[in-house]
């Protein structure tokens, strides 16, 4: 359907329009459409759509992964990445069963592991690099699916390396860069160390979890593994929240804020184990960093304008005429109650985000925050 949308606050984007008009083909149009249905924005913030670049939404083909659409527009996230749920032995399951039926633009990291997450931290992808990974299968793999393959994942962690180290995320690095994608790593508990893994990162790559608190795994451990922390991020590696289960720590995160390291993209790693909490939602997890002291334009443009762009999508140019209509209208409210990070940490919330509706091409939906 043809709509215009009026009476709207928006933000993160080039221009301020005062009514946005989408013709029956989803496009924003230059200008008004006979008929055209008028939708009321109530005054609420419009942003291009949300993006989560850390999720986990091959259900059924793991044992933590949920729906796309829990993890999506339901609750203002119009584009998602799943972070290596598939490895090469079961992508087509992903992108057959979840990323083309999907409402929401979906793409993938896919696992350096062949078996990816199917039995998530019980059974390892990494069990033995030489049986756990197919670097010809992966190849093929990526090389057949580059239109939602965005880049490669490794969990770089002791729970999942074991003995292994370094050498996994040494192959997924090798993989990526013969794909010229970006590399995802996962870092938290060694080994490797988390110096270890940043010696092999370069532009555009991506490390999530990036404000954990795990000892001898975190920025915040020392002065010197936050200094290279920080040199990197300049240097144009993404740092990535990736709150999850285990890997978001209030204490890291105010303590990088305030010396100065910003986060590339806001991403709530929302899986089966975490949804309940301490997770919850996107919307939660942007109350988070807000209130932890990442102002109110970055947290919109680590939610949008970065990720976005890094899936090829739009962002700030997102209300040029001719572009696919994206957007999620929120609200910012009063909470005044406590959210919990993945240490179990309390912190008092202010302002909470609350997502009113999304718009996808020429539809339009009504969203709203899981109840923590």
């Amino acid at each position: 359907m043809a709509f215009k949308l009026v009476n709207f606050r928006p933000v993160g984007f080039d221009t301020a329009p005062s009514e946005i008009h989408v013709d029956d083909a989803g496009r924003v149009a230059a200008g008004a459409i006979d008929g055209a249905e008028v939708i009321d924005g109530k005054g609420a913030f419009l942003s291009p759509g949300w993006c989560d670049l850390h999720v986990h939404v091959w259900h059924g083909g793991t044992d933590i992964s949920v729906r796309p659409e829990e993890a999506g527009r339901a609750t203002g996230v119009t584009a998602m990445a799943d972070a290596g749920s598939a490895g090469e032995a079961a992508f087509h399951g992903l992108r057959e069963y979840v990323i083309e039926p999907g409402q929401e633009t979906i793409k993938a990291f896919l696992n350096i592991g062949s078996i990816g997450l199917v039995a998530c931290n019980r059974v390892s992808e990494l069990l033995d690099p030489r049986v756990s990974v197919d670097v010809d299968r992966t190849l093929a793999v990526a090389e057949a699916n580059r239109d939602v393959i965005c880049g490669i994942k490794v969990r770089a962690s002791g729970v999942i390396a074991g003995g292994w180290g370094l050498t996994p995320a040494k192959i997924a690095k090798r993989v990526a860069e013969i794909l010229d994608l970006p590399l995802m790593v996962h870092v938290g508990e060694p080994a490797p160390l988390i110096d270890e893994v940043f010696d092999i990162l370069t532009p555009g790559d991506i490390v999530t979890h990036c404000f954990n608190g795990k000892r001898a795994g975190s920025i915040g451990d020392t002065p010197q593994l936050f200094a290279q922390a920080k040199r990197l991020a300049e240097e144009g590696v993404r740092m990535d929240i990736g709150h999850g289960q285990a890997s978001f720590s209030f204490e890291t995160a105010r303590r990088a804020l305030a010396d100065g390291l910003r986060p590339f993209s806001i991403s709530t790693d929302l899986h089966l184990r975490n949804i309940k909490g301490p997770v919850h939602d996107m919307s939660t997890t942007l109350a988070k960093l807000l209130a932890v002291g990442l102002p109110f334009d970055e947290v919109i443009a680590a939610v949008t304008e970065r990720p976005r762009g890094m899936l090829g999508l739009s962002g700030r140019d997102g209300l040029t005429p001719g572009m696919k209509a994206d957007f999620t209208l929120f609200d910012l409210e009063p909470y005044g109650k406590t959210a919990t990070d993945s240490l179990g940490a309390d912190l008092e919330i202010a302002e909470m985000f609350e997502p009113r509706m999304t718009v996808i091409g020429a539809s339009v939906q009504s969203a709203k925050r899981r109840a923590a």
